[in-house]
């Protein structure tokens, strides 16, 4: 699937009525993982639905020339299963509520690809949050876009559990256009291409330098842990401007 680069810009979008994003630009490249990070509240939940067209206020071009609409997933930071369906159900969700034929052979597929061969009859509420943020990566691919938004899918997760899911969604969603939003500077090391911080008032972007390893980057590459505690710092030092704010 070539998957397309994209390039957004806020014009305004208000968060609580005396801060907003505002004048913001940013591309997102083609076929790689960009990650944003930022203090809590900051608009990063906001950005993401913007650019998915959920809320007004973005522009978000597509460098191919073609529309964005219909070559678009988005996986939020719940799992958001339905408890009543399976888990083969939830998977076909999307298809199911467009009407379309359902390829259960394909959804039964997927659930094996991200480790689950034997879910696909068994409820969710059965299952580990670990398990069902599986069936919600299932669900995700199901939809085969090119462009994923990803809101802080892994961060109720154990870090044993979110490492394992780190590295499941990058080799499944390799080669599409991804955007993670994430607290963790070393979820946002180990796996972008290119890295962002939302902060400040009014809120801006700042593109950070990487690590020249590609991901996915070993949590114990010393370049690594250095620049997780710089990240660490800014994110300290953004946060503390917020609250004085």
């Amino acid at each position: 699937m070539a998957s397309p680069g994209l390039k957004v810009a806020i014009q305004h979008y208000d968060l609580d009525g005396s801060r907003a994003l505002q004048n913001l630009a940013l591309t997102l490249p083609a076929g790689r993982f960009t990650c944003l990070l930022g203090p809590s509240g900051i608009g990063k939940t906001s950005l993401i639905k913007l650019i998915a067209g959920l809320w007004p206020g973005a522009s978000v071009q597509a460098d191919d020339g073609k529309a964005v609409t219909g070559r678009l997933a988005m996986m939020a930071q719940q799992d958001q299963l339905l408890p009543w369906l399976t888990c083969r159900e939830n998977v076909l969700l999307g298809p199911a509520l467009r009407g379309e034929k359902l390829d259960t052979a394909r959804a039964d597929a997927l659930l094996a690809a991200v480790g689950l061969p034997d879910v696909a009859g068994r409820r969710p509420q059965t299952l580990s949050g670990g398990m069902r943020q599986r069936v919600a990566i299932a669900r995700t691919l199901m939809e085969d876009r090119a462009i994923v938004l990803m809101d802080e899918p892994f961060s109720a997760l154990d870090a044993v559990t979110r490492h394992q899911l780190q590295d499941l969604a990058f080799r499944l969603l390799k080669g599409r256009t991804v955007l993670l939003v994430t607290h963790s500077p070393l979820e946002a090391l180990r796996l972008a291409d290119q890295l962002l911080i939302l902060g400040g008032d009014p809120p801006t972007l700042t593109a950070i330098d990487l690590p020249d390893e590609p991901p996915l980057r070993a949590i114990d590459d010393p370049a690594v842990l250095q620049k997780q505690a710089e990240l660490m710092s800014l994110l300290l030092e953004a946060t503390g401007s917020e609250q004085a704010a």
